[in-house]
Order: structure tokens, then C-alpha cells, then sequence
């Protein structure tokens, strides 16, 4: 009769013998270097166009490497050209609104799939199913039912056009964070609040809700993100000059015949700047929510 043994992975203790703390530095030291190729490799693009903002269009289209005449001229026409303020704006009404109302829509739904008892359990699935389900639909094959749609209800041209849509789009992704936290929430706290005389609103957001900061915190820079570049439904659904956004703002320096390369690269760095200020305070949040969300389905 033979038996199995398992070995436990021994740790490696501080006082060890260099011979055993060589290979863990080893490894650490690939890591970092991994590390440090995946980041240059994604900070590049954006250090290129950061770059090429300061550049003439001749020596955009000639010779890019050649950075020795370098100027202000492409932020000056860019300022000049763009009414920013407005357009931050218009972006900013979107983004805030948007956001907000696609966080309370998706909480709520997402508590009552992972709390509520369904008198048909099948149902319950169903419904889960088709909140996750958006995540397989490409957004913008919906673009012209969209469009249709905000034609017969007398909301294009208006901020609800484009609110709307943007609500739509956020639901699948949140109901996949929300629900996979509510599945890990340790229902301890929740028993409690019942015993203490907490009533279902109460329990919800007033109890759950605040513990759920990493979340919520991931989805509304995620969110943010997503509707302060977002292009392909701006374009179609706003055709008012004074509600132009951040991204159509960018794409007025492509003409019919010819691009102002310069311009277009300072007004495109001009919007990438305060995304990635958002993202680098609130980055540990977005790690946390992530982690938090993906645990379970």
C-alpha cells in the first residue's frame, strides 16, 4: 500500500542562508524587469504624443525624431481654436450624470440578484444573465438603433441623448464588479444591522453601500474614463456647437483636405493630462476594486 505526501512550499526566512535567498532574488529581479518593459511599452504612445505636440507638421510628417526645435505654437492654436472651457464643461455634465446614475441603477439591481429570494430561481439566473450579457455586444453596432431612437423620442441634440446611452453601455461591466463583491460581502454584518432593526433601505445603503468604496471607486475612474473619450456616439447624437465634448473637440483639426497634426496632438494631450491625474490618485482603489470584483461571478 503506497501513500501520497504533499510537500508545503517552504518560506524563505530572513536569516536563511544566501544560498536560498539567490533564487527568490532571482525571481523578484525578472519580475521587476518584466515590470518596467510592460510599463515603457505603455507609457511610450503617450510620451510620443506628448512630444510631437511640441512639433511643427513639417517635422511631424519629415523628420519626427528631430527634436530640436521645439514650441509652444500647437497649445497656443489649440487654446485659441477650441472653447475648452465649454467643452470641459459639456464633458463633465456627461461624465458626472452618467456615471452616478449607472452606480445607483447597477447597486440596486445587483443587491436584489445577489440578496433577494426569487420565488422562481430560474428567474433570478436569467436576469443575471442578461445584465452580464451586454459585456459580449459590441457598444456601437447599437449606434443607429440609438440614433433612431433619440430621433422618435425628441432627445437628440439634447445631454439625455447622450446620458442615456452612456448608462446603457456602463450597466454590464458594473453588475459584473457589483455582484462579484456582494458574493465575498461577509453577511455577518448584514445579520447584525437586521437585529439592530435595520430596515431593507437602510441595510442597502446605508450599511452595504459605504463598505463598498474600492468598487465603486473602480467603476466611477473606469466610467469617467470611458465617456471622456468616448467619440462615435458624441458625433452622431450631438449637433449643437455649443454642447461639443472634449473628444469632438479634438477631431475638429482634421479637415477634408489636410490635419493639423500639431494641433491635434497638444489638444489630444490637453485631454489625456487630467485622466491621468485622475487615474494616479486613485489607483490603489482601482487595484483594490478589481481585485475585490473579480473574485467570484
Amino acid at each position: 500500500m503506497s501513500t501520497l505526501s504533499t510537500t508545503a512550499p517552504r518560506l524563505v526566512r530572513p536569516d536563511a542562508p544566501p544560498s536560498q535567498r539567490r533564487p527568490r532574488r532571482r525571481r523578484l529581479g525578472i519580475a521587476a524587469i518584466v515590470a518596467y518593459l510592460v510599463t515603457f511599452v505603455l507609457i511610450l504612445p503617450m510620451a510620443w504624443v506628448v512630444l510631437l505636440s511640441f512639433q511643427s507638421n513639417d517635422n511631424i510628417l519629415r523628420d519626427p525624431l528631430n527634436f530640436s526645435h521645439l514650441s509652444w505654437a500647437n497649445y497656443s492654436t489649440a487654446m485659441s481654436t477650441l472653447n475648452l472651457m465649454t467643452m470641459y464643461k459639456n464633458t463633465l455634465i456627461l461624465a458626472v450624470v452618467s456615471v452616478s446614475v449607472g452606480v445607483v441603477i447597477s447597486f440596486t439591481a445587483a443587491y436584489a440578484l445577489t440578496r433577494m429570494v426569487f420565488r422562481r430561481p430560474g428567474l433570478q439566473k436569467s436576469l443575471r444573465f442578461y445584465f452580464l450579457a451586454g459585456l459580449a455586444i459590441p457598444v456601437y453596432i447599437l449606434l443607429f438603433p440609438v440614433y433612431k431612437l433619440n430621433i422618435e423620442l425628441g432627445l437628440y441634440g439634447t445631454y439625455a441623448a447622450l446620458i442615456l446611452p452612456y448608462i446603457a453601455t456602463q450597466l454590464p461591466f458594473n453588475m459584473l464588479l457589483f455582484t462579484g463583491f456582494l458574493a465575498d460581502f461577509p453577511g455577518e454584518i448584514e445579520e447584525a444591522a437586521i437585529i439592530d432593526g435595520a430596515g431593507l433601505f437602510t441595510l442597502s445603503w446605508r450599511v452595504v453601500f459605504p463598505l463598498m468604496r474600492p468598487v465603486i471607486a473602480t467603476l466611477l475612474i473606469l466610467n469617467i474614463i470611458y465617456v471622456w473619450n468616448e467619440f462615435p456616439f458624441a458625433v452622431t447624437l450631438i449637433n449643437n456647437p455649443a454642447m461639443t465634448t472634449i473628444s469632438l473637440g479634438v477631431s475638429q483639426f482634421q479637415g477634408f483636405w489636410t490635419v493639423d497634426y500639431g494641433a491635434m496632438m497638444a489638444s489630444a494631450t490637453l485631454v489625456l493630462l487630467p485622466q491621468l491625474a485622475l487615474y494616479g490618485i486613485f489607483q490603489r482603489y482601482v487595484v483594490a476594486g478589481m481585485t475585490f470584483g473579480a473574485v467570484k461571478g
